[in-house]
């Protein structure tokens, strides 16, 4: 079926980003995989060809689109190499978003030109050892000096991907208590400079996937931060991080729809070229209808993730939709790479292969964005249960 989600700019942009990953990224992705993070100088070639700064309003340096399906394009493509481009996902998928929306006017023109550039990759921190997905039950705290003129940062995130390269992290953290009658009150968005006093890096840690992705550890001790380096207004951040999360979740469910598609492509092209007693292995009647089968859940993907698409273009993706778009995809996603791996044989197992690495990579997205348990309980709460 004709696929109606993208118009011929967005493809013109598809031939750009296949173009560039072929030639920046596949020749050394095992590199990548290696060191555990893509280089840094690999965000500045980002940044020049205007990645970016696809969502960031022309004045700031940006392309001033609204469109999130350029974002996906993206994400399709990686997936149809076997790429990632790091912890970039992070900078423009999940930071932006809050700068454009709750930055002032003086923080946009401060941050937003090096953050089109590269010169300044953000991360964002909310998880906490211990606390996982209630993110009301954090314990770092940002105290108000005498003076009024700075928060003290104190405490300990973790899985924060990006968070080794990053120059600048929004923080999440306690300026007031909670109250019995709201947990998630008193919390507040700082964005931190990663060369301040008393900011650390921890661990880089070791992943099953995603490994050309830097996930760190990070602790603050008396970390000072500015007033002027709060984002939004003091003690909302709970609800900011809520209205964030559709688009989250819609840029993972694309991630799982386009590692399904791609593994489907990888499994295909190997049993046609594989043989075994005398014969392909694409020519028994068992690999057929396994891959029939899978095109047909990716076909289902597809469909869910354009809507999706669709919809939020519009302004019309809810938090329902979103969660329902997420667990699908990603439980179906996880089927499919499951069989086109198990086509592989023995080879499938072997990271020279990119269906290991998708297999590896797509197990996270049941798990990041809001496991698939929260997924069925918002979706659950929408039907009225």
């Amino acid at each position: 079926m004709r696929r109606t989600v993208f118009n011929e700019d967005h493809e013109a942009f598809r031939e750009t980003i296949r173009d560039f990953i072929a030639a920046e990224v596949v020749p050394v992705y095992d590199e990548w995989m290696q060191a555990g993070q893509a280089p840094r100088d690999f965000y500045k070639k980002l940044g020049e060809l205007g990645v970016f700064g696809i969502e960031v309003p022309e004045e700031y340096g940006g392309a001033g689109e609204t469109s999130f399906k350029f974002n996906a394009v993206i994400t399709e493509e990686c997936a149809r190499a076997g790429v990632s481009f790091g912890g970039s996902g992070v900078h423009t998928g999940l930071c932006l978003p809050y700068f454009l929306k709750y930055a002032t006017e003086e923080q946009k023109r401060r941050w937003l030109p090096p953050f089109v550039s590269g010169d300044m990759m953000t991360a964002i921190a909310m998880t906490e050892p211990g606390t996982g997905s209630d993110l009301a039950g954090m314990k770092t705290t940002a105290k108000l000096s005498a003076d009024g003129t700075h928060y003290v940062l104190n405490g300990a995130k973790t899985f924060i991907t990006g968070g080794v390269l990053a120059d600048r992290v929004i923080v999440c953290a306690r300026t007031a208590p909670p109250t019995p009658d709201d947990r998630r009150g008193g919390i507040t968005l700082l964005v931190v400079d990663t060369a301040s006093e008393g900011y650390a890096v921890g661990r880089k840690l070791e992943k099953l996937g995603l490994k050309s992705s830097d996930t760190a550890e990070l602790s603050f001790s008396d970390v000072e931060v500015p007033v002027e380096d709060r984002l939004g207004e003091e003690g909302k951040a709970f609800s900011y991080l809520g209205q964030n999360l559709p688009q989250e979740r819609l840029g993972i469910a694309v991630s799982a729809y386009a590692q399904a598609a791609a593994a489907v492509r990888f499994a295909q092209a190997y049993v046609q070229d594989r043989e075994v007693f005398g014969k392909t292995v694409a020519s028994f009647q068992n690999t057929k209808f396994v891959l029939a089968d899978c095109k047909v859940e990716v076909d289902a993907m597809q469909a869910v993730t354009d809507r999706a698409l669709d919809a939020h273009d519009a302004g019309e993706l809810t938090a329902a939709d979103a969660a329902s778009a997420k667990l699908f995809t990603t439980e179906r996603a996880a089927v499919v790479i499951d069989k086109c791996l198990q086509l592989h044989g023995g080879y499938g197992y072997m990271q020279e292969y990119p269906i290991s690495r998708l297999y590896a990579d797509t197990r996270v997205t049941r798990i990041y964005g809001g496991t698939s348990e929260v997924m069925r309980s918002i979706v659950a709460k929408s039907m009225g249960l």
